[in-house]
């Protein structure tokens, strides 16, 4: 029996591999729209982050999902992630 693989992906703030499913995604779609996208389905450019509040609050204070999506992200959609990570 072949063993199924695990997609794995990065948190861009810690730099680690996790499997998706423990990973958030942030997706800026064609519109420059942020969407917190749960299924990991969306369509658009995404970024991975940990489901965790200390990882979500750095990438705030760095601002790291700014140039990495190419777009200002408001507080509003941070508070959404830590909303669905609690």
């Amino acid at each position: 029996m072949k063993v199924k693989k695990i997609p794995m992906r990065t948190c861009v703030v810690t730099k680690e591999k996790y499997p998706k499913w423990d990973l958030i995604r942030v997706v800026k779609n064609r519109d420059n729209e942020i969407v917190v996208d749960e299924t990991g389905k969306v369509n658009g450019h995404g970024a991975y982050l940990k489901k965790d509040a200390a990882v979500i609050e750095k990438a705030r204070k760095n601002k790291c999902l700014n140039r990495i999506l190419n777009v200002e992200i408001e507080d509003s959609i941070y508070e959404e992630i830590l909303k669905k990570i609690n």
